[in-house]
């Protein structure tokens, strides 16, 4: 099993969510965090005031799914959550040991 741990721009992940429902992806987790990449932030004015905005809005997804679904998996969302430009985001790929159902004790991918 993998871990995918996707980090995007928030105006993109209805488009992200549509796209992986589309190919069957039925189980994700999405956190609202804040954070930069290389674009380091911006700056905002603010009544007058200059502020730098270095921590921007974006969106996790993660998601646990079988070994033999990463490339589709990964090619489907980020080709929903490309914009083009700086800031897109970036998509992390963890090996996962083993998942437990809570519910009724299903283990491995029966736990998916």
């Amino acid at each position: 099993m993998k871990k995918i741990e996707a980090v995007i721009q928030p105006h993109k992940l209805d488009q992200v969510k549509e796209a992986l429902k589309a190919i069957g992806v039925d189980g994700m987790t999405i956190s609202e965090v804040r954070g930069h990449g290389r674009q380091k932030g911006h700056k905002e004015v603010y009544r007058g005031m200059e502020y730098d905005v270095d921590l921007l809005p974006k969106v996790k997804l993660e998601l646990v799914i079988p070994d033999n679904r990463l490339d589709e998996i990964t090619r489907t969302l980020v080709a929903a959550a490309r914009t083009g430009k700086i800031g897109d985001g970036k998509v992390f790929v963890y090996d996962v040991a083993d998942a437990i159902r809570i519910r009724n004790d299903d283990t491995g991918e029966a736990a998916l």
